[in-house]
């Protein structure tokens, strides 16, 4: 960091719909960050578990966190739900993850980082998913991965949900443009990225803003797996984009689909003491 430079100030947001039993552990690493958000929002949408009760017992806890909970009962889904946190957000950037992730303890100082210069207006990061074994190894692959879909993507650079952030301004800038998918057929995430790129916003990818997710995922029945993936392929046509190289992330994902499912379900058969004494996946987001 230098004196010269003003650091921006993040914001978190966390779309949930019935996260009780994640949310928690989502909220502490949030929390326990080497520069603290300037908030964290949660929004809840329709919940009917306990999720409100556990961010109200994490906002008790944690009083100077700046937890802030907000309802969106209009709609059911991810679009309006994350629109509502976007713009209920006060910060320069908006960081935006899901209810089962875990930020890396550098998370919003790397956001801050790389924000500073002004070089683009949104970002994405890579993954590390927590409940998957060679934790190292898949970050690397996923990192790689992601650099070649930028460049493979042009001017279409996508966005991640579960790892992201968008400049306040940019979010103001293209809210009203961006599509309701009411439906249900698209990747929001991807959406967002494709109006900024229209309206001629540039987008970036920062291999330090690291986030861990779950692969729960990969536990979908094959169905629901491919209308899933298939997202990107509707989202794209959606907006008469058709470019192949953008459909990458579509064959990596069903092609790694059959080997690492199998891999998932043989490893919620084991027991803690075939993991080594540690919890099986099912159980590690309350544990890591």
């Amino acid at each position: 960091m230098t004196d010269d430079i003003t650091l921006p100030t993040v914001s978190i947001v966390i779309p949930a719909y019935n996260e009780e039993a994640g949310i928690r552990h989502c909220l502490v690493a949030a929390i326990e960050q080497t520069v603290p958000a300037h908030e964290i929002i949660v929004v809840d949408n329709k919940s009917t578990d306990g999720t409100r009760a556990a961010v109200e017992a994490m906002q008790a806890a944690f009083p100077e966190a700046n937890i802030r909970l907000v309802t969106q009962d209009a709609e059911q889904g991810i679009t309006p739900t994350r629109n509502a946190g976007f713009n209920a957000a006060t910060s320069d950037v908006i960081g935006r993850i899901d209810a089962d992730s875990a930020l890396m303890p550098n998370w919003v100082e790397q956001v801050q980082l790389a924000f500073a210069g002004g070089e683009f207006v949104a970002a994405s990061g890579p993954v590390e998913y927590y409940d998957m074994p060679m934790r190292a190894f898949g970050h690397h692959a996923d990192d790689t991965f992601r650099k070649l879909q930028v460049k493979l993507a042009g001017k279409y650079v996508f966005l991640f949900g579960t790892n992201m952030a968008i400049t306040r301004e940019a979010w103001l800038a293209v809210r009203d443009h961006t599509c309701a998918d009411r439906e249900d057929l698209m990747h929001e995430d991807l959406d967002l990225a494709v109006h900024l790129a229209l309206d001629g916003f540039k987008i970036g990818y920062v291999s330090a803003m690291v986030v861990g997710m779950s692969a729960r995922r990969l536990d979908s029945a094959p169905r629901d797996y491919y209308y899933y993936v298939e997202r990107f392929k509707r989202t794209y046509e959606h907006h008469g984009i058709r470019d192949i190289r953008l459909l990458a992330p579509m064959a990596v994902f069903l092609g790694i689909y059959p080997a690492l499912h199998a891999q998932r379900r043989l490893l919620e058969r084991r027991t803690p003491q075939q993991w080594g004494g540690r919890p099986k996946p099912a159980d590690a987001a309350a544990t890591e």
